[in-house]
Formats: C-alpha cells, structure tokens, sequence
C-alpha cells in the first residue's frame, strides 16, 4: 500500500493554505524520480526517431523544457520553495510496440525539503514539450501516468511506489543512452560526458541549432576548433561562428538560449575541447 501521512503540512490550524517553514529542518541529501508517458501514432513516433518532424530535435528541445522547469516549480506550483538543484536528469524511451514515449525525470538537491513536485514538474512539461513538437502531424497524442516513483531522505523516509498490476515499468538499460545526468553544482568532473562529439581531428566545440533556430538559421551541427576561439567561453565561441558563416549573425536576432553539455549557460560559461554547445529558442507553443 501507499505510504501515506494523515496531516497536511500545508494548512494551518484555521485549515487555510500556508508555505511550510522549514527553516529549522536539518539539510539532508535528498532525491526523487517521476515518470510519465506520451502515446501517440506509430507513424509520429517513426518521424520522431528519425528526426523528420517539421520543428526539428525533438528530445532535445524536451529534455532541456524539463530542466527548466524542474528548476521554476516554485513559480508553478503556489507553496513550493524555490530550491537550488544539485542534478536534473531527463531521459527518454521510445516504445515502438506500445507506440508511446515514456519520460522519467530525477531531481537531487542538498537541502531542507524534498524534490517529488521538481521530479513530478520536470516529466509533466518535458511531455507536454513533446506534444507541442509532435502535434502539427498528429494532435490526438495522449499524456498520461504520471507518477512519483522513487524518493530519498528527509524525515518522512524513503518511498518506492508499487508497480500496479499490468503496469510496464520503465527498464533504465533500455533508456536512451544518449544524454548523461544534467548536473547543475554537483557531482565529479565529466559527470556529464557524453562521449566524443567533434567530427574534426583538432581540438573543438560542437555546436547544436535546435528546433526552429535550426530551421530559421539553415544550420544544424557544426564543429569549431578551439583555436578559432578569441575567448575560451560562449561569447567567444559565438564571435568564431559569426566569422564562420554569416548565417549566424541570427544568434543576435532575437531571444535565444544556450545549453552548455545540456546545462544551461550564459556568454561567460567557460568552454574546453569537446564540449557540447545547443542554441536554441525558448520553448513555446504555437
């Protein structure tokens, strides 16, 4: 059964709505993991595994939405703290015979509270990311079974949710093996290494336009040799694109973000040889 708590923290004696103090709590290493899917045709999860659908990386541009709302859940749900993520990890795995796209979501931080609503945030939005990129070729996708499956630390102690009768769980070795854990301030050095990205024998950058800057721009992946660079950061590395094709005077034209080895960066983010840089819009509908 269900480990269950008979008090709600969140209402105070009158019964009204409050954020919980947790100001006197011990900090403990706490963790939680979620998962969700998206079924949909088998001819949209073809396009999506093949990279033919009209707004380009699909997996890409939804894993780093999860990111960024694991890290806003606090603007999302009312009486969340606002918590300082230690790792966000995001994967995905494509079921052909279930024709559906199962999401799971882990979040850890060193801190007062727990991260299930972070993890439950993450897998919600990384999935509703994934409609809006499929629905131009099939808008009768549906999102469902959206669950905490694991948690770690604090008080209340750890939770394993039991798998339902019937109900498939996710197997971790059959996930996209693609992307390593987004570590946002912990973890050792190369924690997020993903293998050998440049497609050149000197030392360099590779660089990813995603979702529609790649269709706005006319670039998809590029290689940048370090030594191109004026500056060993993403400024420089955006003044080495520009000198290199033109088309990339279009990072300047309006909002675009940055993601540096899947963790989102800024033009001082230092940059080394062999890492991973994504421009990319702001996840929007439409």
């Amino acid at each position: 059964m269900p480990q269950t708590n008979p008090s709600l923290t969140h209402l105070n004696t009158r019964g009204e709505a409050h954020m919980v103090d947790v100001a006197d709590k011990p900090e403990s290493s706490r963790e939680a993991s979620a998962s969700g899917l998206i079924r949909m045709q088998p001819e949209t999860l073809a396009l999506l595994s093949e990279g033919g659908l009209p707004k380009g990386d699909v997996l890409a541009t939804a894993r780093i939405a999860g990111i960024q709302a694991a890290k806003r859940t606090h603007e999302l749900i009312p009486l969340c703290h606002a918590l300082a993520l230690s790792k966000v990890a995001i994967d995905f795995e494509l079921d052909e015979p279930e024709s559906c796209v199962y999401v799971t979501a882990t979040c850890r931080l060193n801190g007062r509270t727990g991260v299930e609503m972070e993890a439950l945030t993450a897998v919600s939005v990384a999935c509703l990311t994934l409609y809006d990129m499929c629905k131009a070729v099939d808008k009768g996708m549906e999102i469902g079974a959206i669950h905490l499956d694991t948690k770690t630390g604090g008080k209340s102690g750890d939770y394993r949710r039991e798998q339902a009768h019937g109900e498939r769980a996710v197997a971790p070795s059959s996930i996209e093996s693609a992307p390593s854990p987004i570590v946002t301030g912990e973890g050792a050095s190369g924690e997020v290494s993903v293998g050998q990205r440049c497609d050149i024998a000197a030392p360099c950058i590779r660089v990813k336009c995603l979702a529609e800057l790649r269709e706005r721009l006319g670039v998809g992946d590029v290689s940048v040799p370090v030594d191109r660079l004026p500056s060993s950061d993403v400024a420089g590395l955006k003044t080495a694109l520009k000198a290199m094709d033109p088309r990339f005077e279009g990072l300047d034209q309006g909002r675009v973000l940055c993601a540096v080895n899947q963790v989102m960066a800024g033009d001082a983010t230092p940059l080394t040889d062999n890492d991973e840089v994504a421009f990319f819009p702001p996840v929007t509908g439409g």
